[in-house]
């Protein structure tokens, strides 16, 4: 009996699971709002970030373009740096489970 690596069929099978859970998701949201967020400026910026560090950078100058009414309550800032490492993190581990897919395909 051959078993070729259970383990990489297991993390291909994540991927490509996560990545159908994705898309639906875009879908969806384009359906329902008629915007494509991966279209979106800001998207695109925040694609090439390499680093937690340089996507609080962008979301920090997004707050700054908005006018003071808008900013009412910086206490979002405590939990966003934590909040975007915990998802850079997961990306990191689903960008190498997808790219497994990528590699397979």
């Amino acid at each position: 009996m051959s078993h070729a690596h259970p383990m990489a069929s297991s993390s291909s099978n994540q991927a490509s699971n996560f990545q159908l859970i994705i898309n639906n998701a875009l879908d969806t949201y384009k359906k329902r709002t008629r915007k494509d967020l991966p279209a979106h400026p800001l998207a695109t910026e925040l694609q090439s970030c390499d680093t937690p560090s340089a996507i609080l950078a962008v979301l920090q100058q997004q707050v700054q373009g908005l006018d003071q009414s808008r900013r009412c309550d910086d206490r979002w800032t405590r939990w966003l740096g934590p909040t975007v490492n915990v998802l850079f993190s997961l990306s990191g581990a689903l960008g190498e489970a997808v790219g497994l897919v990528c590699v397979r395909i």
